[in-house]
């Protein structure tokens, strides 16, 4: 037996889509948007937008601070917008969820790097140090642009580590106990993609289009079943410590699948063949550090002396997950992983 719920998303994939934009926004009935976008992207938006652009907020950040939503929220009240147009990565998406579930606005999504969160219903907000994540529908963007034409500048380190994130998602749908036939299927050819894109970044932009494309079927994964132990932890540490999102998974995703490897064999078989590899948690370390991400916790900033502090949070509440959540054993992933050590 099992359950699946399609998420209502309506999805635009192709180089030159962002050109669309005005279109896409028009044909939900909207006719007063809030650009949300960096320096480089928001000029070109506002242009394509043309009259429909009444505002813009450059001041995205990490994790989706309460505060910064607040600010934004009074920008877009003050412009009287009744759509949000957001251009960048899972910050630029993360506020315009923050934006939209407090007003009702629609969201039209352009998404810059892999990060996945514009086809998911859920929204990681951080208040006082503590990051909280809740689902609903009204979540949910109503469109995504996928314009591989934007991802072709992302920096390299910027580029690994945002498909790692994507990558991540993919990977805890096969265990999850949501887990059903057609989430399984977008998995594999997600992981698949990712690692076939990630190979083949030094040599060509094709690369683009698989990475594009995995991180798109990643995030339906992450959007119609529960994530376990993996993202958690990176929720903990992004939220506690001010890790960085992207790197945090890069780093921690090897481990946390050795964590589960025993509890879930016929997940990690899968993944590893889809990878084309004989081991999955040691074929992403590999991965990983063939492409020249970051492989360990202490590189991206983290003290050691904060591993005992992450492994109370991190126990602290309980979710479903293949393997036993034990303190010691949570402490020693977090060790291996703060070392940068191979599973």
């Amino acid at each position: 037996m099992f359950v699946y719920t399609a998420q209502p998303a309506r999805v635009v994939f192709g180089a030159g889509s962002l050109d669309r934009l005005a279109e896409e926004v028009e044909r939900l009935g909207r006719s007063r948007v809030l650009v949300l976008a960096g320096r480089r992207h928001v000029e070109r938006v506002e242009a394509v937008l043309g009259e429909l652009a009444v505002g813009r907020f450059e001041g995205a950040a990490m994790h989706t601070p309460v505060k910064v939503t607040e600010r934004a929220l009074a920008v877009l009240r003050e412009a009287d917008a009744d759509c949000v147009v957001a251009v960048g990565g899972g910050s630029t998406t993360g506020l315009a969820k923050a934006l939209a579930v407090r007003t009702g606005a629609d969201q039209v999504i352009v998404p810059t790097t892999y990060s996945g969160s514009e086809v998911t219903p859920v929204l990681g907000e951080t208040e006082n140090g503590i990051k909280k994540t809740r689902t609903s529908p009204d979540i949910l963007p109503e469109t995504v642009i996928y314009d591989v034409e934007l991802t072709r500048s992302l920096p390299h380190d910027v580029t690994v580590t945002s498909a790692v994130n994507a990558l991540a998602h993919a990977v805890e749908a096969l265990y999850s106990p949501q887990a059903n036939p057609v989430v399984d299927l977008l998995a594999l050819d997600a992981v698949r993609r990712l690692s076939t894109g990630l190979r083949g970044l030094d040599v060509g932009n094709d690369a683009r289009d698989d990475l594009l494309a995995g991180a798109w079927l990643a995030g339906t994964c992450l959007g119609s079943v529960g994530m376990a132990l993996h993202h958690k932890l990176c929720h903990t540490l992004g939220g506690s410590f001010d890790l960085p999102h992207a790197p945090t998974h890069t780093v921690v995703l090897p481990h946390a699948m050795a964590y589960n490897a025993a509890a879930a064999p016929d997940a990690m078989r899968r993944i590893a063949d889809a990878l084309g590899v004989d081991d999955a948690p040691r074929g992403v370390f590999d991965l990983v550090a063939t492409a020249g991400g970051p492989t360990s916790l202490r590189e991206l900033g983290m003290a050691e002396a904060d591993l005992d502090r992450a492994t109370e949070l991190a126990v602290g509440t309980p979710y479903p997950n293949p393997a036993e959540l034990t303190r010691d054993g949570l402490r020693a992933l977090l060790g291996r992983a703060w070392a940068g050590e191979r599973p």
